[in-house]
């Protein structure tokens, strides 16, 4: 039996430095499973497979874009990339390096985002009342 005194208190430094590791390993497993559920939803919802690439968003993280087997596209975002790429292995994504031109030529691009592209030049959303197109008038920039 271990003597009292060989036991860490309970709220100790070493019991609180413990616990921080453990809580902040579940975070990260609620975030993969998380990304992972919704990588997986979309690839089902668009032809049964997607691949993806990873890129760095900076200081919120990395992207995953996915690219569905009927050209759809759409992305998540993952606190780091180990995650991401966990998230992307357990939906069964196939990982690119980059996202170069045969993955950008699987993309399907429709009317929404053609009119995003184009913003206001073409009838797209207006971006607000300090966009480039924007006019005096808020009605007519409403979009």
């Amino acid at each position: 039996m271990a003597d009292s005194a060989d036991l860490p208190e309970t709220g100790s430094p070493q019991t609180a430095a413990a616990a921080e590791p453990a809580a902040e390993d579940r975070r990260a497993a609620r975030e993969r499973t998380r990304l992972a559920r919704s990588a997986r939803r979309f690839a089902e919802a668009h032809g049964g497979s997607a691949e993806g690439q990873i890129a760095y968003l900076g200081a919120r993280g990395h992207r995953l874009v996915l690219v569905g087997a009927d050209g759809a596209w759409g992305d998540l975002v993952a606190s780091d990339r180990a995650l991401a790429e966990a998230a992307a292995r357990e939906a069964g994504v196939e990982l690119r390096e980059e996202f170069d031109g045969e993955m950008a030529a699987g993309v399907v691009t429709g009317p929404y985002e053609w009119s995003r592209m184009a913003g206001s030049q073409l009838g797209g959303p207006a971006e607000g009342p300090g966009h480039p197109g924007a006019t005096a008038d808020p009605a007519r920039d409403a979009g």
